[in-house]
């Protein structure tokens, strides 16, 4: 008898549904007016303020954006990943500095992934986090890669039924915008998750100097501070994994509408800048140019919206998915960034264009959550690639 194949996994659906572009649409209505490049240029001229809290505030009370990875028993939207993509796609597109890929992200993900038992200790938490009253990051370097090993930055010791833990964590994530830190910790020799509150006893934060200053980061130190467990060793390695995977497949989107924006400024520029008489867009060598970089951004939102349909449906391929969009993505976000500063010719480095501004998140999105190199390395272990 001739054995049955299993029929493979359906494919995720690429194209957006109606309320995924309602969602689109109302950002980028509210991003075009709150969050035009000449506002988040401004807004470096005055660094002891880099968020827009105003913005963040409408984003995540009013639209209740804070609180759509969060399930509806917490007071959150209980959407997927796919809304959140979408979410991290005109935020990337506008440059928008606030803390959502950090709060609504990486933190909320993080505990979400702790497993049922850690919920009751936490609803409160998550349902401020969904209301938009408080904010959270993910205590680990912006840089760390979903595979690499488990952080050991932060040692712990048990104390009255949780835990004291002591170290320094540098390049966090809105660091010192965060009311509450998810911290990975050993603690007894073995990795754990714990949740520290921003205002308790032996907790500092320091903002650091970076290439971006749309996304502050910053040093969190510990000294003895009280902390409550997540996870234990048996859920903690897991569920960081899985939110690193997260994080750097919604970073893809990001990445994908910064490109975007990029590309869309210089086409704008090649229709209205004029040379010898005729607009320089005509020119078969600049269009050739346009024309490779649309391509481009077309295979990357493809891997973009794959990694997020992944993530939501909770697919087998999403590990795989997520370091391809990382890896792909993130390396066309650059060369897209960069190309769009050349076809600006040399307005396109002064400081008062924007073209600057998509270079850095370009750049410095490219190195969070693992580089593209360590993502296409990664990838000949995660599709089993022989001899790679």
């Amino acid at each position: 008898m001739t054995p049955v194949r299993p029929a493979d996994p359906p494919i995720p659906s690429l194209v957006h549904s109606d309320v995924e572009d309602d969602l689109r649409a109302t950002l980028r209505a509210l991003l075009g007016e709150r969050s035009s490049w000449q506002r988040v240029l401004a807004r470096l001229d005055s660094p002891d303020q880099p968020y827009d809290d105003d913005l963040w505030k409408v984003l995540a009370q009013d639209l209740g954006l804070s609180g759509l990875l969060i399930p509806e028993r917490f007071g959150g939207a209980g959407a997927t990943a796919r809304e959140a993509a979408v979410v991290c796609e005109e935020l990337g597109r506008f440059l928008t500095p606030v803390p959502y890929l950090a709060s609504a992200v990486l933190a909320t993900t993080a505990m979400l992934s702790c497993g049922p038992w850690a919920e009751p200790g936490i609803a409160d938490d998550l349902g401020a986090l969904a209301a938009g009253t408080t904010t959270a990051t993910l205590a680990v370097p912006a840089q760390h890669a979903p595979d690499a090993e488990f952080p050991r930055n932060v040692t712990g010791v048990r104390s009255d039924g949780g835990l004291a833990l002591t170290g320094t964590v540098s390049h966090v994530l809105a660091a010192d915008l965060a009311d509450l830190f998810v911290v990975p910790a050993i603690v007894d020799g073995a990795a754990h998750l714990a949740l520290v509150r921003g205002d308790t006893d032996g907790v500092a934060v320091s903002r650091e100097t970076v290439l971006d200053a749309t996304r502050p980061l910053g040093t969190l130190e510990l000294r003895g501070a009280e902390a409550r467990v997540l996870a234990d060793p048996v859920v903690a390695v897991g569920a960081l994994r899985h939110t690193l995977d997260t994080g750097a497949a919604l970073l893809a989107s990001e990445q994908l509408g910064t490109a975007e924006q990029a590309l869309d400024t210089a086409v704008e520029y090649l229709r209205t800048r004029h040379q010898f008489g005729r607009p320089i867009g005509s020119f078969q060598a600049l269009r050739h140019r346009a024309a490779d970089l649309w391509a481009d951004l077309a295979a990357a939102r493809g891997t973009a919206r794959y990694a997020a349909a992944c993530a939501a449906e909770d697919s087998g391929d999403f590990p795989l998915a997520a370091a391809l969009a990382s890896a792909h993505v993130g390396e066309i976000a650059v060369h897209t960034a960069e190309e769009s500063l050349h076809l600006h010719g040399g307005i396109g480095f002064t400081w008062e264009h924007p073209a600057h501004l998509y270079l850095k998140r370009a750049m410095s999105a490219s190195l969070m959550l693992g580089t593209p190199d360590h993502h296409y390395a990664a990838l000949t272990d995660l599709a089993d690639i022989p001899g790679a």
